[in-house]
């Protein structure tokens, strides 16, 4: 992929739609407000006062050890990232490795960090990490994957074929936009696995429940806004007719 341009992902940006989560959740865990404009002062105070960069790695942004990694008072390391047009990766894909001890290797996509734009390989590209070390015990070693850089490291494996591939985005006659394999010409599907969520396996298996609000309700349309206050709104309901003249007033 030819770099076009380089820059540093922030708040925001982080891959809300690969984390599993509801958005309202990642960006609650992951705030840091410093200062808040006590109320009733100026408003040309500043209203708040919180981050705006972040440190994003393996840590997913509401976990402990992010908080630690972005701690309050240090400076995030600046890190070059490729901006990558069309993410192609998703979870559930076949990749082949391309590099170190497991190349040539194909694995299933476990875990997606947009932000760097690294994958988690599922059983590839591990290393030895100990853990429950104590004075009284060495500890254990387990092994922990490691991300490996889409852009260079792993390529998507074409079914057809088992064979790893380069590949395009294109549209077919209905409009769809599919995954092609540049090599054979096939179409790559996008694994239902992708659209797991926490709350269900799939948005097709899920099925409403007694307690929740129907889809019909939710798209029912009570209120229509008008430009009147309470007591016009009022009035208009109970077909009272304001025949009073208000009094001239004027603003300073």
């Amino acid at each position: 992929m030819r770099l076009t341009s380089i820059l540093l992902r922030r708040v925001g940006e982080w891959s809300k739609k690969y984390a599993n989560l509801p958005d309202r959740y990642i960006e609650r865990a992951m705030t840091q407000v410093y200062w808040k404009t006590p109320r009733g002062k100026p408003n040309y105070l500043p209203r708040t006062i919180e981050r705006k960069r972040f440190h994003f790695s393996i840590h997913r942004p509401w976990t402990n050890n992010f908080y630690k990694d972005n701690a309050p008072g240090t400076k995030p390391l600046f890190i070059h990232v490729e901006p990558v047009k069309d993410w192609s990766f998703f979870r559930g894909d076949r990749v082949e490795v391309l590099v170190g001890k497991d190349k040539g290797k194909q694995g299933i996509v476990k875990e997606i960090y947009q932000e760097r734009n690294w994958i988690i390989v599922e059983g590839l590209n591990t290393k030895l990490k100990r853990v429950m070390k104590d004075k009284n015990f060495p500890g254990l070693y387990i092994q922990q994957e490691q991300p490996l850089l889409i852009t260079s490291q792993v390529q998507l494996v074409d079914p057809s074929d088992m064979q790893g591939t380069a590949i395009e985005w294109r549209y077919r006659e209905d409009g769809e936009r599919v995954r092609i394999s540049v090599r054979t010409g096939r179409v790559i599907p996008i694994p239902i696995s992708a659209e797991e969520t926490i709350d269900y396996k799939t948005p097709k298996l899920y099925r409403e429940q007694v307690k929740d609000t129907t889809e019909a309700n939710v798209h029912k349309v009570t209120f229509m806004p008008a430009l009147k206050t309470f007591e016009m709104d009022i009035m208009d309901e109970m077909g009272i007719e304001e025949d009073r003249i208000p009094k001239k007033y004027y603003w300073y």
